[in-house]
């Protein structure tokens, strides 16, 4: 049954995934993206890390989507003639293939190193995920987190800044 969902899921995610890119109109192009986190989400469920689909979620299929959108609005891309350049999907599907096979012959020839983490089934089911995704992130990555959220400001006070009109 869990094989059943989670090709079920994997093909509508690839299928959502190529329409994000074929898609003429941006809008649907940005509902489909949101197909794929939501089959991202489940994928998480799958691998029992429910914290991550729901922030996955929220997130992701939430305010970022409500982002790219309000974007879209305000840069009136639904009126934008798009051109179709064909020129590249040789080229593009050449080398998906190249990856594909590559990436197929490393994990079929390839063996699992043996060495496991400090984090164990055990150790999640004492703690639970969230506690230890919090630890790592405010303990263990204090300084790339802060870094990440000063970087995330100053992009949304240059958005502020280029958007408007006279300053």
């Amino acid at each position: 049954m869990e094989a059943i969902l989670f090709y079920l899921t994997a093909t509508v995610a690839i299928f959502s995934a190529f329409f994000v890119t074929q898609c003429r109109n941006p809008i649907n192009s940005a509902l489909n993206l949101i197909t794929t986190f939501l089959c991202l989400a489940v994928f998480y469920v799958m691998l029992e890390a429910p914290f991550m689909a729901a922030i996955q979620i929220m997130v992701y299929a939430g305010a970022i989507m409500v982002l790219i959108i309000f974007v879209i609005m305000l840069l009136n891309l639904g009126l934008a003639v798009k051109t179709r350049y064909t020129h590249g999907l040789a080229g593009g599907g050449v080398l998906a293939a190249l990856v594909l096979m590559v990436t197929t012959h490393f994990v079929g020839t390839g063996t699992a190193t043996g060495t496991g983490g400090e984090i164990t089934s055990e150790v999640i089911a004492t703690y639970g995920h969230t506690e230890l995704i919090g630890k790592a992130m405010f303990v263990d990555f204090l300084l790339p987190f802060e870094i990440a959220s000063i970087l995330l400001l100053v992009a949304i006070v240059g958005a502020v800044i280029l958007s408007k009109r006279k300053v």
